[in-house]
């Protein structure tokens, strides 16, 4: 379907397919106008009113006219120019704020900790200079001590200390006003500038609080160090509650919203027994010390014997026993300047010099404490890991499962714990939230909601299903439309797993869903021989097994994987399906075989095959609004990026496409690479030298043509996930712009009318009942009160929040061409949220969404191989994006490109 034969298929059946519009025959006017939001149109008026309450807290502002003053703050010094602050330390921040104090005759300010100053009402001068010095204590020569010998009367040891002086030179210099009042117009509906600024201002006035309480800040949230907020997820690493904060325009006015939020910090407490929960060993013996080097590196410790705080810089290269550091002594015994210098231990130093016992250091490494060619040593026994170190990797699946586990909270054990931590902090005693008159109330908000009515579903035999709570079964039902499995094989990597019981079981399963199943052709066991081979060969060997038993393709492929997440087959078992050899697939690691299971399993495996498990029941009878008269395409779109640290990782563009118009349950996905952590997708439109277009919007464009016997969409209907405010512009225009291109190309000249919406999940804004302490019902939406003031958003909570505290869908309309209205809308966003074919649930956001975030990491798992080449076919290959080298994903193969693998 690429190149130009897709594009002649794209046309009305004509004898001459008509030229393709060259690339420079329409240039783009430099005057053409940029899109903006749209603004809301009015409020949605179905369903019932429900009372709800909202984690926002009102805020009033009595000095509406008052100005920020911004300046920026320059620091540097002799060894290193545009120093950056975190580095230097609080004592550089602490020395700063002393100096603006009696500079400025005590004037209140806000310090964001980096670049920027703000105060209310102009300083004294528009550019101040002046040095901060800042005296440090250090050992006088290297190899003097192996530590630092602080202790309760070491006052003749700091004579043998030197001090030494850095002086930091900082400069103050204007940067912007930031009237408060731009917060009043944003109210009022207008298009304010420096809006965001001040709400930022805003926002960095709490983040002070909470640091000068000796909070963690990450980002909007901050953690406080009280060991009833940790919870203990294994690995040596702990999940710390704390509490968002951000300031929110609404139409209710200026909103606190206040949220739960968490994140990874290191267990604090002995060294030696984190890294025993680190590697999961009993003992020190058994510890990689390559791997607790660098896991150690860089990570404060707090020194038993002194109290005095470090950095890790690494290891001893020898065990404390036989570490050997310089040491001047009189008369073999005493400390002296004047005396001679022999050779010791670390661990010979602190048993005999400072009389400190030391039960199990003799035979580790010492952490290194000092500097790159000054070591200070420090057995290991002797040191406590700090509180409030971020962990920044990537957690196990058993981390994450226990994190998911203890971080739950209920409805009202949520509300609490923000009403209590309002009440107890007192965020609005601050001197410059007073000179603003700021006053933040301590009740949640009370709202107006509406539940919308679920819709009904239609199975097979013209059965309807009514969904309960936000959930249905196929208890006694048929699929819609079951596929038929004729030629298919079982094959293991499991050893604790019985195949011949699965596949029965599937079978009898499978047959009470009209899915018509032969018996597997053949169960194939892993040769025990290949398990300690690397996962490529492994999956290669297997494959072998499959074509030498199998008298042709198979149909479909039950894979049952050794682990039931992140396991490292799965990746060269998908790519070997479906790139090499265009086999449909499905990987399980059943842990306990039931109906419930297996159902969910063929759920997945007929939507693959191409079958069709439920559909809308106005879908099945072509009565979807706007929809059902007008060809009408949904799209899709998501990015997904490497972990934190991964600055290499390619990121993964997916979008997905609807079908069979007019259907809006049936999707296929397209995937790209491109540079890390981009979020804005840039091969939507791909133009190449050759005239054609491989770009992801022209192929899904070909498809719908393709499956909509010859219509081509007149509307689409675009879902954005992933995307924060600040970028909503990229994806009006620069994406949007994409799209047309793409149509345009094929030679059209009637561009569609578009909605795009971006669909948000990582928001902070909850919903709760008013009167229950249940989560709020599926179908509850919201597009009053807490909403933005101009803009066309709402939220809306599809699911059934069965554990924790429901987290709605935060909808955000851009750009509606098409004319919904928001009842219409709004039903369709809901009705969407029941077409997702891998469950029997409704979905927290909207089905393609879903399939898009899906394949975006189901593709992701290509990119973790070191070398893509090295499996049989080298279908990966490498692409330049400026300076940065992406590997390029391999295409699916021709037999698999229409199934909705991603399922």
């Amino acid at each position: 379907m690429e190149g130009s034969e897709g594009r002649e298929s794209f046309c009305p059946p004509v004898a001459v397919a008509p030229p393709v519009i060259a690339l420079d025959a329409e240039p783009e006017r430099v005057d053409q106008p940029k899109r903006t939001v749209m603004s809301r149109p009015g409020n949605g008026t179905s369903g019932r009113g429900i009372t709800l309450l909202a984690n926002h807290l009102k805020v009033s502002v009595k000095c509406p006219d008052e100005i920020f003053y911004q300046y920026s703050v320059s620091i540097t010094c002799d060894e290193k120019r545009d120093v950056n602050i975190k580095r230097i330390g609080r004592k550089i921040i602490d020395k700063i704020h002393e100096t603006y104090s009696s500079e400025f005759a005590g004037k209140k300010f806000v310090y964001d900790g980096e670049k920027s100053l703000y105060t209310v009402g102009p300083l004294p001068r528009n550019k101040v200079e002046f040095t901060v010095v800042v005296e440090e204590s250090s050992a006088k020569h290297a190899s003097e001590s192996p530590s630092d010998n602080g202790s309760n009367n070491h006052s003749s040891k700091r004579s043998k200390r030197s001090l030494h002086s850095k002086a930091f030179r900082v400069e103050i210099n204007f940067a912007a006003k930031i009237p408060l009042k731009s917060i009043s117009l944003a109210l009022q509906g207008a298009d304010a500038e420096n809006v965001q600024d001040a709400l930022r201002v805003l926002d960095i006035i709490l983040r002070q609080q909470a640091a000068n309480r000796g909070c963690l800040l990450v980002r909007q949230s901050f953690f406080h160090d009280d060991s009833r907020n940790f919870t203990d997820v294994g690995g040596g690493v702990m999940g710390c509650k704390g509490l968002h904060s951000s300031f929110r325009p609404t139409l209710d006015g200026l909103t606190l919203n206040m949220d739960v939020s968490t994140t990874m910090i290191l267990s604090p407490g002995p060294v030696i027994d984190f890294l025993l929960a680190n590697q999961n060993v009993k003992e020190p013996r058994y510890i990689d010390w390559a791997r607790a080097k660098r896991m150690l590196k860089n990570l404060r410790v707090k020194a038993k014997h002194s109290n005095k705080e470090f950095k890790i810089i690494g290891l001893s290269e020898r065990p404390c026993n036989q570490q050997l550091f310089s040491m001047k002594v009189k008369n073999g015994d005493g400390l002296d300047n004047g005396g001679e210098t022999i050779e010791i231990t670390v661990y010979e130093y602190f048993t005999k010099h400072r009389n400190i016992e030391l039960s199990n250091s003799a035979y580790m490494p010492c952490l290194d404490v000092g500097k790159p060619k000054r070591p200070n040593y420090l057995p290991l026994e002797l040191c406590y890991l700090v509180s409030l170190q971020r962990y920044t990797k990537v957690l196990s699946s058993v981390q994450r499962a226990s994190l998911v586990e203890k971080s739950r909270q209920k409805p009202r054990e949520r509300i609490k714990v923000i009403t209590d931590a309002v009440r107890d902090y007192s965020y609005d005693d601050d001197p410059l939230l007073a000179t603003c008159g700021v006053s933040i109330e301590k009740q949640l908000i009370q709202i107006n909601g509406r539940v919308l009515e679920a819709p009904k579903l239609k199975a097979g035999n013209g059965e309807e299903v009514v969904p309960r709570n936000g959930r249905w079964n196929f208890n006694n039902k048929h699929l819609l439309t079951p596929a038929r499995i004729e030629r298919w094989a079982v094959v293991n990597f499991s050893a604790r797993c019985d195949t011949s019981h699965l596949s029965r079981e599937l079978i009898s399963c499978g047959r009470t869903k009209g899915i018509h199943f032969e018996r597997p052709h053949t169960l194939i066991e892993e040769d025990p021989q290949n398990r300690r081979a690397g996962p490529v060969i492994r999956v290669e060997k297997m494959f072998e097994e499959i074509i030498a038993r199998l008298p042709g393709p198979p149909d479909f492929l039950l894979c049952v994987l050794p682990e039931r997440k992140n396991s490292e087959i799965y990746g060269p078992w998908k790519k070997k399906s479906l790139t090499d050899l265009g086999i449909v697939t499905q990987c399980i690691s059943p842990l306990k075989i039931n109906d419930q299971y297996l159902t969910n399993v063929l759920l997945k495996i007929n939507a693959k095959l191409g079958g069709t498990n439920s559909l809308l029941a106005m879908e099945h009878a072509s009565h979807l609004p706007h929809i059902q008269e007008t060809p009408t395409m949904i799209l899709g779109m998501d990015v997904s990026h490497g972990s934190p640290g991964q600055s290499d990782i390619p990121s993964i563009a997916a979008v997905v496409g609807s079908l069979y118009w007019p259907l809006i349950s049936k999707y296929r996905a397209v995937v790209r690479s491109q540079s890390p952590k981009l979020e804005i997708i840039e091969s939507l439109y791909k133009p190449l030298p050759n005239g054609d277009d491989e770009g992801i919007m022209g192929e899904l464009l070909l498809d719908f043509y393709r499956t909509c016997n010859g219509h081509k969409p007149a509307q689409i209907i675009v879902f954005r996930d992933g995307v924060s405010e600040s970028q909503f512009s990229q994806v009006l225009n620069l994406e949007l712009d994409q799209m047309i291109k793409a149509y345009k190309h094929l030679g059209e000249g009637d561009i569609p009318k578009f909605t795009l919406i971006v669909a948000q999940k990582n928001h902070h804004t909850k919903l709760f009942q008013a009167s229950a302490p249940e989560n709020v019902p599926p179908g509850t939406v919201v597009d009053t009160n807490i909403v933005h003031p101009r803009n066309n958003d709402f939220f809306m909570c599809a699911h059934a929040g069965m554990i924790g505290t429901t987290r709605p869908a935060h909808y955000h309309v851009l750009l509606d061409e098409i004319g919904f209205s928001p009842d219409v809308l709004q039903n369709l966003i809901h009705s969407l949220s029941y077409v997702y074919q891998r469950s029997t649930t409704a979905t927290s956001i909207v089905a393609p969404v879903r399939y898009a975030h899906l394949a975006a990491q189901q593709f992701a798992q290509f990119v973790k191989f070191e070398d893509l080449s090295e499996t049989s076919s080298g279908h990966g290959s490498v692409k330049s994006i400026g300076s940065t080298s992406v590997t390029e994903l391999p295409r699916l193969h021709m037999n698999v490109s229409d199934s909705m693998f991603f399922c």
